[in-house]
């Protein structure tokens, strides 16, 4: 369970009507800015330069209505990260200080009070049993560390045989894998990857290959639940927030989340995204929504395809690259996104995809399409940022300009 807190520069505060309210007894000024703790924490010598993104929060619905000029820019890279509300910021900065203060105070009257409130939290957020079954750690390559040192154990003791197979997916988080390969290899056991294809049609296709994959791991060891598998970990990435959670429904062994929020901060976490028509889940299904379209926009305008069908995608989806931008490698792929950054100010995830050796892959009117744009959404994203992104690389194709002819800067 990730509970390490990022904080990048890009923050983002909300703003209200004039006279309107978001706590009982905090109005705000009638330019939206709290006009006391947020405004202090923003003159902090640490903030002075920081770069905050503005909504207008109005009947439940953000908009964007000022940014400054450092954010003026098409954010699409919310995948890996994301904006920090200044109130989550100032909260975390109140409970260090009650820290610094009274370390022994902190510890024994507030500590445990506070993560018992913040497990509580998480397990309404998705629906365990009890909040016992809760831990709160700081990231989910300590989560596998964990879960593996059980499995260590259990080869140790001969619950476990050499030979015995774990089967995971090849897009695992990388330091999760090496993980795995770790312990498992060391213990006797072995690794299976299952390569996942790429675009997707369908679900099945992704339940093909690892049933593919649990054949052979039965078929080369002892063990590999509903096709005898002996334990399943999931390692869920950032789950909540951008799908629904049942752990219940799931019924893994071991439920892994990444959750960059500090680990005594979920109730003003939750109390920031309530403030948004529906909560969390309103917010969930507008990003789907929103990216959806973007996407297929995207792919119009291209005349390119998407990743993976609607149905399967949260707030971020994979959208073709037209193929005259001739992406023949990764370092095709940095050299365009960096080249976007530079010059237009996007910043978006893009990814090289080899050609299939049978049957090749999709095609524009041009050829192959070999390079993806993964696109997010958040709730500070306008439909500005996309059309941007569209209009750049309409630009480099009418212009005849490949992606071997971009500077990597």
């Amino acid at each position: 369970m990730e509970t390490t807190t990022f904080c990048p520069m890009d923050f983002w505060v909300p703003l209200e009507a004039k006279g309107e309210t978001t706590e009982p007894g905090r109005p705000l000024s009638g330019h939206g800015f709290r006009p006391r703790r947020e405004r202090r924490l923003l003159s902090q010598p640490r903030f002075q330069e920081a770069k905050a993104l503005c909504f207008h929060i109005r009947r439940g619905n953000p908009t964007r209505v000022l940014s400054s000029p450092a954010w003026n820019r098409a954010n699409q890279q919310h995948g890996s990260f994301g904006s920090c509300p200044a109130s989550i910021i100032a909260a975390q900065k109140e409970w260090q200080l009650r820290f610094l203060q009274q370390p022994d105070d902190f510890y024994f009257n507030h500590l445990r009070k506070g993560l018992l409130k913040s497990r509580t939290v998480v397990k309404s957020l998705i629906n365990a049993d009890s909040v016992d079954e809760v831990s709160l750690i700081d990231n989910a390559t300590t989560a596998a560390a964990i879960v593996l040192q059980q499995i260590g154990r259990a080869f140790a003791q001969g619950k476990f045989q050499k030979g015995d197979v774990v089967v995971m997916l090849h897009c695992a988080f990388q330091s999760v894998k090496k993980s795995i390969q770790a312990y498992v290899t060391g213990a006797g056991g072995s690794v299976i990857e299952v390569q996942l294809p790429f675009p997707l049609t369908s679900k099945e296709e992704i339940v093909s290959e690892f049933r593919k994959g649990l054949e052979k791991g039965k078929s080369d060891g002892r063990h590999v639940r509903q096709e005898g598998v002996d334990q399943v970990f999931v390692d869920a990435a950032h789950a909540i927030g951008s799908v629904p959670v049942d752990v219940k429904e799931i019924g893994a062994d071991f439920y892994g989340q990444g959750i960059t929020v500090h680990s005594l901060l979920f109730l003003q976490f939750l109390e920031f995204v309530n403030r948004f028509e529906g909560g969390i889940e309103g917010i969930m299904m507008r990003n789907h929504e929103i990216v959806v379209k973007m996407g297929e926009m995207l792919a119009k305008s291209w005349g390119t395809n998407l990743g993976a069908p609607p149905e399967m995608c949260a707030s971020m989806i994979m959208v073709g690259l037209p193929s005259r931008l001739f992406i023949s490698s990764e370092e095709d792929a940095m050299r365009l996104r960096s080249y976007l950054r530079q010059h237009h100010g996007i910043e978006v995830p893009l990814h090289y995809q080899a050609p299939s050796d049978v049957e090749g892959g999709p095609k524009d009117k041009d050829g192959l399409v070999t390079g993806y744009a993964r696109i997010s959404h958040q709730v500070y994203n306008s439909f500005d940022d996309y059309c941007k992104f569209r209009d750049a690389i309409n630009q480099l194709v009418e212009q005849r300009r490949s992606c071997k002819m971009l500077f990597m800067e």
